[in-house]
């Protein structure tokens, strides 16, 4: 990933919070006939390794599951918040014109050797670690032992574990950081009017960590 300085995230809590922080991530793999792709929820255990390991799984009909080259890392993409930022919300763009449109990010990649497992305790361990995760901000969680023991054994046999050490990390937080300063409370007050209150909040958290 291409990462100019004003935008490079270094620091390994800040990365492994963000992680935690998404639901979905995007696992790249290569395999004989190209790259291939799933979107799934992965699991962060920081104390495995020292980047931290990631867990999930993915259906077993998935050829991922079964062709994925393991000599090739895989690459791993946690994408945060993102929106347009127009020109119109700069000052120097009503001062002199030169502006053009960007489009502000957060990314997170993560990169190591996937491994691929059947064994069902293991599989009830990560089912249950995400549901406990997800269910958690919910009046009522909801929790895999609710459901009826022959059913959820069904659905282990239908699915394939994954665990990804991560070997490399690499953290990009484009947020406007290298915008002069004078045009800073447009792109806030922009993203604001627009209902994108949350990327503001990071905008200005990312301006304010700049100053």
């Amino acid at each position: 990933m291409y990462i100019p300085p004003a935008f490079a995230i270094s620091d390994l809590d800040t990365l492994h919070t963000a992680i935690e922080a998404h639901g979905l991530a995007t696992m790249v793999t290569m395999t004989p006939d190209g790259l291939i792709a799933s979107h799934l929820p992965l699991l962060l255990d920081r104390s495995r390794g020292p980047n931290g390991t990631l867990v999930g799984h993915l259906a077993r009909a998935n050829p991922q599951a079964t062709r994925s080259d393991a000599s090739v890392p895989a690459l791993v993409m946690f994408q945060g918040l993102d929106g347009y930022i127009s020109p119109s919300m700069y000052a120097t763009k009503h001062q002199t014109g030169k502006a053009v449109p960007t489009w502000n990010y957060t990314a997170i990649h993560a990169y190591g050797s996937a491994a691929f497992f059947s064994d069902a305790d293991r599989l009830l361990d990560v089912v249950t670690r995400l549901t406990d995760k997800h269910e958690a901000s919910r009046p009522v969680p909801w929790a895999v032992s609710d459901a009826p023991a022959d059913f959820i054994d069904g659905m282990l046999r239908a699915i394939v574990g994954v665990e990804i050490p991560i070997d490399r990390l690499e953290g990009k937080a484009k947020l406007s950081q290298n915008r002069p300063q004078v045009d800073h409370a447009g792109i806030v007050s922009g993203l604001q009017a627009q209902g994108r209150a949350d990327l503001a909040a990071q905008v200005a958290r990312a301006i304010a960590d700049k100053a």
